[in-house]
């Protein structure tokens, strides 16, 4: 089972935490365009680094994540900058309620423009590309243009079990059946062993990480990401390496 990282904040000092890493591993890189993804990943270095991954984010006005209550402007700024690349891409499907809740005033009459934009670049992009999304059922995430479905993309489960609290059976019941639908290209997310841009994430002890980690691998998960690297210490680095 691959062991991934996600990097919202990919400073030298969080980057250095890959130094712990003693096996292959992909990192999910945090940037506001190509050319900030291109010169932080252009540093890196790292033997075990099988790929790099850009994560566009937006300005907090322009509502950070990616969704159709997004700021238009910036997704069209966005998707121009890829246009003809095959960057390996992941979009993190998320509403801007934490971030700026006025798009959902400003932005309701660019809904539907803008869902449809999102899922022309889905499903015209050339390269890889990797679907983040909450774990909801599909309609509502649909409705919302949280989802979107296209066979050649990864769909990446956020299952945090820090926030979410899923009991055991629960998470096998959300890892069978996302392997049941999307076999290979289903990939989760874990967490969260550091803040991230709210501010107030509940850390995920070793021990949950690992009973989290067991049921993936029964599940035939093949790529789990933590969020995020620059929580990596000790404790998690020896969990991790009973099943890297």
């Amino acid at each position: 089972m691959l062991i991934s990282f996600f990097e919202e904040f990919p400073t030298a000092e969080n980057l250095a935490k890959l130094k712990s890493v003693s096996w292959p591993t992909k990192i999910y890189v945090a940037a506001e365009s190509v050319e900030e993804f291109r010169n932080v990943t252009a540093s890196i270095g790292h033997k075990h680094i099988l790929e790099a991954i850009y994560w566009p984010i937006l300005k907090k006005k322009e509502g950070y994540w990616i969704s159709p209550f997004s700021e238009q402007s910036a997704l069209q700024h966005l998707f121009e900058q890829l246009e003809h690349k095959k960057i390996p891409v992941m979009l993190d499907l998320e509403l801007p309620t934490t971030r700026n809740p006025w798009l959902y005033v400003t932005q309701l009459f660019h809904f539907r423009k803008d869902k449809k934009l999102i899922d022309s670049f889905v499903h015209n992009y050339t390269g890889e590309t990797y679907l983040c999304e909450y774990s909801a059922r599909k309609k509502w995430l649909q409705l919302l243009g949280l989802h979107y479905s296209d066979k050649k993309c990864k769909v990446m489960k956020m299952l945090y079990n820090s926030v979410h609290h899923l009991d055991l059976d629960a998470l096998r019941e959300e890892l069978n059946l996302g392997i049941k639908e999307h076999g290979s290209k289903y990939v989760v997310g874990y967490g969260t062993i550091a803040i991230g841009v709210g501010g107030n994430e509940p850390m995920l002890s070793p021990q949950q990480l690992e009973t989290d980690l067991w049921i993936a691998q029964e599940a035939g998960v093949k790529e789990v990401v933590l969020f995020r690297l620059g929580g990596l210490n000790n404790k998690y680095i020896k969990v991790l390496e009973k099943f890297s």
